[in-house]
């Protein structure tokens, strides 16, 4: 009959275990054998610990003998287990990998863990498990697209020398139009927020018409100026440069950021701008509305007032559209701009290398 070894601990000893046992953040399986020790320092039986401990006379016989011979060691970190190399599991999971990175189904643009597990042979909870390993995400697709502005440095230079070092006696504004916001209504009243429950709007929607959001951030003090217009033509991009020009002071000159839209060229555009020698028109990179900070807040305005709101025609859209930036302008608050030149050109330069070292499909 085997007779359980006699288990004595040291202060230093009884301190860490103690310590384990109750600890919150220790992993499950120390705090158990830590409590099997404990118990078992006791002068406990094993019979008696485990129906206690609410395991299994193997595991408590296991880890008070375990510590008998290691000592803290023994219990602390698992013990290699045996088996045989698994050169079969390493084999078949760079076979996963380079499938995913450099093929795709024949009938489909990205596998699935069951497309890609029949294809190779293998089971889908193993191509998951690789999938995970190394961060593959075949579902997933970021967008992303490179400016061919052959003047995209100068343009760059300019319009991010603007934001670091502004020039004195001089306002930095951003402008541009947000267009066709719809006026949409729910076919349905949706159920409101609920512990344990997520707001609901039904898939469905009733179009009420649309608007075009002129809109223009002043970035010294984060002032907004923006009107409604139910058309985006040149003749309404003019009515905005006015309504700039009647909201700044008229002793500062005014360099604004735009991008490249047609209305913002046009002739008479231009005509009006030569009348009003204070306007100073920076034009961004073609494909760069990343460099526009009013895009910045259009963004905010969409998360937060039109993605989810509801409006039964194109006057509530505007009603809710200005009271918004009547809020903003209550306590105004800027976007500051810190990305370099050298490190925006440098990020640019890595993506082109990568897609000339891409093959094309």
């Amino acid at each position: 009959m085997k007779v359980a070894p006699q288990v004595i601990l040291t202060e230093e000893e009884r301190t860490i275990l103690e310590r384990w046992s109750r600890g919150r953040s220790t992993p499950a399986r120390l705090v158990l054998r830590s409590k099997i020790v404990l118990l078992a320092a006791e002068g406990r039986m094993n019979q008696k610990i485990a129906p206690r401990l609410k395991t299994g006379m193997k595991t408590v016989s296991l880890w008070r003998r375990r510590f008998a011979e290691q000592r803290l060691a023994g219990i602390e970190k698992d013990a290699p287990r045996g088996g045989r190399n698994p050169r079969a599991r390493r084999k078949i999971a760079r076979l996963i990998v380079d499938k995913t990175t450099q093929g795709h189904p024949t009938n489909a643009t990205h596998w699935s863990t069951r497309t890609l597990a029949k294809e190779l042979g293998t089971s889908a909870s193993m191509v998951q498990r690789v999938w995970k390993a190394n961060g593959l995400k075949p579902h997933l697709t970021r967008t992303f697209k490179l400016s061919n502005d052959p003047y995209f440095v100068e343009k760059l230079i300019d319009v991010v020398g603007l934001y670091l070092n502004p020039p004195e006696n001089a306002l930095v504004v951003c402008a541009d139009e947000k267009t066709q916001i719809q006026a949409l209504d729910r076919t349905q009243r949706g159920l409101p927020i609920h512990p344990g429950r997520c707001g609901t709007m039904t898939h469905d929607y009733k179009r009420n018409g649309t608007t075009t959001l002129f809109a223009a951030i002043e970035l010294a003090k984060g002032k907004l100026i923006g009107t409604c217009m139910s058309q985006h033509r040149h003749q309404e991009w003019i009515k905005f440069l006015k309504m700039i020009d009647a909201e700044t002071p008229a002793d500062f000159d005014l360099h604004v950021i735009a991008d490249n839209y047609a209305t913002h060229k046009h002739p008479r555009v231009k005509s009006w701008l030569k009348r009003h020698p204070r306007f100073h028109m920076h034009f961004i990179p073609t494909s760069s509305s990343w460099l526009n900070l009013i895009e910045r807040w259009f963004r905010e305005i969409t998360d937060k007032r039109l993605r989810r709101g509801t409006f039964r025609n194109v006057d509530q859209l505007i009603e809710a559209i200005m009271a918004f930036i009547k809020e903003h302008n209550d306590n105004p608050q800027t976007f500051v701009w810190t990305a370099k030149v050298d490190e925006i050109l440098a990020k640019i330069r890595r993506a082109r290398e990568v897609l000339d070292k891409t093959p094309s499909e």
